[in-house]
């Protein structure tokens, strides 16, 4: 079934009639003595036409008045978002409406989204504020709902999730790179849902395709790798440079690892090096025991350190009855 959002017509605006009218302009009549009496009253005075006028105030096109100006100020302030930012992000902000400013919002909430969430999501991308809801918005919603499949329950969790989606083109990024995922096999019971959304605004070219090669790199095979990203499929989301290479290195040279660990684990790289990965390993090498990676990387700082304690206690019991 296609949903089609629906789109109110503008309000119309009725036209005056102009007025036809001009406003009469009485003449005196021309009489000698009048005029001799107002010329003595004139002397001393510089005639009228002669006079130096003031050049007319300059119009200022394309911009508010302070007034409107400052209650566009005032309506960010009650989203909390930073106008500065906002002024410098998107100079545009300067020229729009607060009607057009409103709709967005009201784009957005209609489709389920809090005004609560508003200020993160404009403050991420203040160029949303002064978008065409009827050809940035609307389009993303309508692909979101009928070719990714999102229900409507869950187009707020997606957009929460990563706001970005809001300014990326249909045409150009979200639908080559959902035809991109499908074929990778993101479908069925790996489908993309409101929690792997966020993979859409991802390049396919710059980003997606040199990931998938790092891991086969490194060792594995094609559909090891293609088993891995859609088992975790966050994989797609870390830095080569920042997340795979320094993970991978550590886990081969100090860990002394083997890659096939990996592959039951690839939630391996979404954990802290510094926060858990590293700390953890150290331990146990320093009391010279060992866990797997899910043993060792899923339990919580406590029970990692009930279950060290416990291994140190059975090692020192197995020493004692020897």
């Amino acid at each position: 079934m296609i949903i089609r959002l629906q789109i109110l017509p503008q309000t119309l605006i009725p036209n005056f009639p102009e007025l036809r009218s001009s406003p009469k302009i009485l003449k005196t009549p021309n009489n000698p003595r009048n005029n001799n009496h107002n010329s003595q009253l004139l002397q001393g005075f510089t005639p009228l036409k002669s006079r130096t006028t003031s050049p007319p105030l300059p119009t200022i096109i394309g911009s508010d008045s302070g007034l409107l100006f400052r209650e566009k100020l005032i309506y960010l302030e009650k989203l909390n978002i930073d106008s500065r930012k906002a002024l410098e992000q998107n100079p545009n902000f300067r020229s729009v409406s607060l009607d057009s400013i409103k709709s967005v919002e009201k784009c957005l909430y209609s489709m389920g989204i809090e005004r609560s969430d508003m200020g993160r999501i404009f403050g991420m991308h203040p160029q949303l504020l002064t978008c065409d809801i009827h050809t940035d918005l609307y389009p993303v919603f309508e692909f979101l709902l009928n070719d990714v499949k999102i229900s409507f329950s869950e187009i707020r969790k997606s957009v929460i999730r990563c706001p970005r989606l809001l300014i990326c083109s249909v045409r150009d990024q979200l639908r080559p790179t959902l035809y991109f995922l499908r074929r990778l096999g993101f479908v069925g019971q790996n489908a993309i849902s409101c929690q792997t959304t966020l993979l859409l605004v991802s390049s396919v070219e710059d980003t997606l395709i040199p990931k998938l090669d790092y891991l086969q790199s490194v060792g594995f095979t094609y559909r090891e790798t293609i088993k891995m990203v859609l088992r975790s499929p966050g994989l797609l989301t870390f830095s080569v440079a920042n997340n795979f290479k320094p993970k991978v290195e550590y886990f081969l040279n100090e860990m002394e690892g083997d890659l096939g660990e990996l592959k039951k684990f690839p939630q391996y790289f979404s954990f802290s090096s510094e926060g858990k990965i590293k700390p953890r390993h150290r331990l146990l090498v320093e009391h010279g025991l060992s866990l797997s990676l899910s043993e060792m990387l899923k339990v919580s700082d406590g029970e990692f350190s009930d279950r060290l304690m416990e291994m140190r206690l059975r090692t020192i019991n197995g020493e004692l009855s020897l």
